[in-house]
C-alpha cells in the first residue's frame, strides 16, 4: 500500500500567497444561533470556493501547457471555477458536466467561456469522458479534489478561519469528493491541534463516512440529494488519507435539514446559499445550543431560482 504524501502547511500558504486578489477573503459573520458564525464562501466571484482550488493548480502550469488548455469533471462548482481561472489565465477550458448539472452551473461555465460537454450522470461517468477528450486534444486534467494542489488551494479557507476567529472552537465543513475538508483540516490542525473539524455530508451521500468507517475508499452503489455537489460516489485516495489524519467526526444530514437550513439561512442572515452550502448549518441546528464558538463554512451559493423560491417557501 502506498502512503499518501500530506499537504505542508507550508503548501497552503504558497497558496494563500497566489490566490490573493482572485479569490476574495469571505466574510464571516455572527448568526442567529448563539456563537455560530457564517463563513460566507457564497460570496466567492463565481460563487463558491472552488475558486480557490482550481486557481491554486492552473496557476502552477507551465505556459506551454496552459496554453494547450484544461480540462475538468465536475457537477458544476468546481467546473465554474476552473472555467473562470483558466478565463483569467488565458487558457482554454472544456469543463465535462452530468447530463443533470443545474443550469444554473452550466451557463456559468459557459459564462467564462469554456467549453462544456454533458457526460451520463455519475463521477465516474464524467471522470471518463473528461480522461477521453483530454488524450485526444492534449489537453490538462484539473480534478474536482483528489490533487495536492487543490487541496493546498482549498485549505487558505481554513487559514483565513484561524485568521478572522482565534477563539474559534469547532469548524463544520461539507464533504463532497473531500478536497475542501482535506484543506481546511489540514490547515486547522497544522496549526491549531485544539480545534475540532467536523465534515458534513447528506445521508443519501454518506461517500468520507463509510470511508472512514472501512479504512479505506469505498464506491458507493448510488447517490441522492438534493445537494448536487456533495454526490460524488467515492471519497478521493488522497482526500481520505488527509480525512484520516485530519478530520474528528464525519455527520449526516437529510435533505428535509438541508432544506430548512437553506430557508433559515435566508430568513436569519439574508443569505443565498445551494442545498450544499447549507448542509453545515443544518448539521449545527441538528445539534443542542451551545456557547462554543462554532463556525459553519457556506460553500456556495449557486442555486436555480426556482428551486431557492421553493426551498424558502417551506
Amino acid at each position: 500500500m502506498i502512503t499518501a504524501t500530506l499537504v505542508s502547511l507550508e503548501d497552503i500558504k504558497a497558496a494563500a500567497d497566489r490566490v490573493r486578489g482572485v479569490a476574495r477573503r469571505t466574510p464571516l459573520i455572527p448568526s442567529a444561533r448563539s456563537g455560530l458564525l457564517l463563513k460566507c464562501e457564497n460570496m466567492q466571484p463565481m460563487g463558491a470556493f472552488k475558486m480557490r482550488g482550481a486557481y491554486n493548480m492552473v496557476a502552477q502550469l507551465a505556459p506551454d501547457v496552459r496554453a494547450r488548455g484544461v480540462i475538468t469533471y465536475s457537477s458544476g462548482n468546481h467546473g465554474q471555477a476552473v472555467a473562470m481561472a483558466a478565463q483569467l489565465l488565458g487558457a482554454p477550458a472544456v469543463i465535462v458536466m452530468p447530463e443533470t448539472a443545474p443550469a444554473v452551473k452550466v451557463a456559468g461555465a459557459r459564462g467564462y467561456g469554456a467549453e462544456v460537454v454533458f457526460a451520463g450522470r455519475t463521477s465516474f461517468d464524467r471522470k471518463h469522458r473528461a480522461e477521453q477528450i483530454a488524450a485526444s486534444r492534449n489537453l490538462t486534467i484539473v480534478p474536482p479534489f483528489d490533487h495536492e494542489r487543490i487541496i493546498a488551494g482549498q485549505g487558505t479557507l481554513g487559514l483565513e478561519i484561524l485568521e478572522q476567529c482565534p477563539d474559534v472552537r469547532t469548524v463544520f465543513v461539507p464533504v463532497g469528493g473531500g478536497g475542501l475538508i482535506s484543506g481546511v483540516a489540514t490547515a486547522i490542525k497544522r496549526s491549531r491541534a485544539d480545534v475540532r473539524v467536523i465534515g458534513v455530508e447528506p445521508v443519501g451521500a454518506p461517500k468520507m463516512s463509510k470511508a472512514l468507517a472501512a479504512g479505506e475508499p469505498v464506491t458507493l452503489d448510488k447517490t441522492a440529494s438534493i445537494a448536487d455537489g456533495l454526490l460524488t460516489m467515492r471519497a478521493g485516495d488522497l482526500t481520505f488519507a488527509h480525512a484520516k489524519a485530519f478530520v474528528d467526526e464525519v455527520v449526516t444530514v437529510t435533505d428535509d435539514e438541508i432544506a430548512a437550513a437553506v430557508k433559515w439561512l435566508f430568513a436569519t442572515a439574508k443569505i443565498v446559499a445551494e442545498p450544499s452550502g447549507a448542509a453545515t448549518t443544518a448539521a449545527v441546528l441538528a445539534r443542542a445550543a451551545s456557547d462554543d464558538v462554532t463556525v459553519a463554512v457556506v460553500s456556495g451559493g449557486n442555486v436555480a431560482p426556482d428551486d431557492f423560491a421553493r426551498y424558502i417557501a417551506g
